[in-house]
């Protein structure tokens, strides 16, 4: 049984960031999934949310500000 891995690749330079992404995505055949840190971020967010009680939106904006 294998385990996941992550890793992180840290960039200043698009053009070179854009290269490193085109050659990984050769690997999404073989499993390789790519996601943003930032999308990444804002997942675990996201599920945090899953176990908090949800309201109605109209009580939402009643409670906008």
């Amino acid at each position: 049984m294998s385990t996941r891995q992550s890793i992180t690749i840290n960039s200043n330079n698009d053009k070179l960031a854009d290269r490193v992404i085109r050659l990984l995505e050769q690997f999404k055949n073989e499993g390789l999934e790519i996601v943003s840190k930032e999308d990444m971020d804002d997942l675990k967010l996201l599920k945090a949310t899953r176990n908090e009680d949800s309201i109605p939106f109209d009580e939402y904006l009643k409670n906008e500000n």
